[in-house]
Formats: structure tokens, sequence, C-alpha cells
């Protein structure tokens, strides 16, 4: 349903603000096919705590990014194929509300919405994209997706031993394939994901076991690593080291970052949908209704000239609640459908 703004002016404009807002830092985004379905800020569960991230859908990739300044300027790029995407809903917690899980086979993690509405209008055009795209390329949609990490705030003890005690020197580390924080000794271990890297990646003791025992049949390479090597708990934007005055410093830093970030989440900054689906589908039927009554004979003409004016006052409503796109001062200005 988005095909008609495949080579609109307006959708070009607007791919072209989103990449002078990522800068030399980001990918090019302007590919032939290419629409930009939506875009606004959602609060991304991160190992630390929640912050706020601004979210791009296309109708092929989903975009996400770091906020440097609101709707200026974004850093550390992430592109998620949409055939990779799994939504998953989430029951409302005291504090975290109207949230789901996005789940794909290299990272999945949980966003949420400011609101009921907004968070089933992002559902509804991520799936309405994905089933789009699959019908259109005929791509297979990913079936195997990594675990969700579990927050570092959620465990205070090593969820393998449930005995070691997390400090500034025993470190916590994630499990790649069930997500849980376990302490070092507990996650020892190195097995090959291929999903996720083309390198062994961390695992806990439990899940490196069972991967053991079906190597043979998932055909899967084990790479055990000494116990006493120590092994970088990275995960992309998300990762902190600790254990020295540096990265304490680093954590710090970091933290004040947070902070910054967090304020963004005071704006009002409704998500904006340049094109919604139950509208292109009146304005369809509207348009063949239109072409119709264009191929009847004028019995009446009294009652024809009411019917076109009629028609023509729905199509210009289908029209203005369209995306409007102006260029100022390298910024995208439109019109949000609600």
């Amino acid at each position: 349903m988005v095909d008609r703004l495949v080579n609109s002016e307006a959708n070009s404009c607007r791919i072209a603000a989103v990449e002078n807002c990522f800068g030399s830092s980001g990918q090019p985004l302007a590919v032939y096919g290419r629409v930009l379905v939506g875009e606004g800020v959602l609060t991304k569960m991160c190992r630390k705590k929640p912050k706020p991230r601004q979210f791009f859908l296309f109708n092929d990739i989903l975009v996400y990014g770091n906020i440097v300044i609101n709707k200026k300027k974004y850093n550390k790029q992430h592109i998620i194929p949409l055939e990779e995407v799994k939504l998953e809903n989430l029951n409302d917690e005291e504090v975290l509300k109207n949230g789901w899980f996005i789940r794909t086979p290299t990272k999945s993690f949980a966003v949420y919405a400011a609101t009921a509405t907004e968070k089933s209008e992002w559902m509804a055009h991520i799936n309405k994209c994905l089933e789009d795209l699959l019908k259109k390329t005929g791509k297979k949609q990913s079936t195997e997706h990594a675990a969700v990490w579990v927050p570092d705030a959620e465990a205070t003890t090593c969820m393998h031993c449930r005995k070691s005690q997390f400090n500034v020197i025993n470190r916590r580390h994630h499990c790649r394939k069930c997500g849980a924080v376990v302490c070092g000794a507990c996650s020892n271990k190195k097995f090959l994901l291929p999903s996720q890297s083309n390198r062994p990646v961390r695992v806990c003791l439990a899940c490196y076991n069972t991967l053991s025992k079906s190597a043979t049949i998932n055909t899967l390479e084990e790479t055990p690593m000494d116990s006493k090597q120590e092994l970088p708990d990275s995960s992309g934007e998300d990762s902190d080291e600790e254990g020295n005055s540096n990265n304490q410093k680093k954590r710090a830093d970091s933290n004040e970052e947070a902070t910054r970030d967090l304020e963004v989440l005071s704006i009002d900054d409704k998500p904006t949908f340049y094109r919604n689906h139950s509208e292109l589908e009146m304005c369809e039927n509207t348009t063949k209704t239109t072409e119709d009554n264009q191929n009847q004979p004028n019995s009446d003409n009294k009652t024809n000239a009411t019917n076109n004016a009629s028609i023509t006052d729905i199509s210009e409503s289908c029209n203005e609640s369209s995306g409007v796109i102006q260029s100022s001062d390298s910024s995208v200005e439109h019109s949000s459908l609600s």
C-alpha cells in the first residue's frame, strides 16, 4: 500500500533528512523502492536502564539510533532487515507499560511506547510492512532469534550458581544463548552461534552443555576457553567494562549521557506515520467510485453534479491527510496521522 510513495519527492526528502540526521556515521538509506513509513521515539530497555531511541520504520528495514539532538542529530545507527524481525507483546508492569519485544537473530530487546495507542500503531505498521515485504519478495521470515538480555539491575547474584554476589570486582556477564546474568566462573565457555556472530560467543555453563550435546545434530562448532582467560562482555551500544578507574569514569560519563537522553522523554513527541493503511483503502475506494460514476450515463444532471461534488470533497480530504514535506534548514516538517 506504500508503493505509490516510492517515486514521490516527499518520500525522497524524508529519507534524505534521516540520512542528514545520522551524518557521515550512518549508512546511506536511499535505495530504489524504499519508503519511509513512520518515525518516532521509543524507550529501549538497555543493559543498564531504559533509554530513549529514535526509530525509523521503512517498508524493508527498521532503523534506530541514539538521540544527540532531538529531530536534528542521531548516532550509533542500527539497521535491521524487516524479514528478521518478530514482534512479541509484553504485559504491563507497575513502571514499564505499553511495551513489546523486537526479536532478531543477532539481538533482541524490549521497547516501550508512551501510550497504548502508540504501541498498537507501531506494532500494526511493522507487522503490515513485514507482511507486504514477504508477500512481494517471497523472502522467508527468520525463525531463530537471539535471547533478550536480563537487565543488570534485576540480578544482584549469579542466575546460574545463585551464590556469587556481583560487585566492582566480580563483574556481571550475559549468556548470549539464554540472556541470563551470570558470573565469570559460570560463563567461562564460548560457543559458536552463527546467527549472532562468526566467532564463538560467551554462554553460561548450562547452555554450553546443552549446545555441546546437540553439536553433532546442529553442526555447530564448539570452542572451549580457558577459565582464567578474561572474556570481553561486549553487547554493542550497551557494553560496559568494569574493574579499573578508567572504566569507572567511562561508566560515570555514560550515566550522565543517559540522564541527558532521558530528558527527551519529557517532550510530547508523538510518532508520525506517513501512510495509514485504512486511509489508503478509503482513498482507493473513493477513486474507484469516481471512475464508476464517470462511466454511467448522465440520466439526472443535477444528481450527478451533487455526487461528483461530494466525491471531490472526499478525495481532497484524503489528499490533505497525506504527509506533507517542507524543507527548511535541513529538517523535515510533516503532518501526523492520529
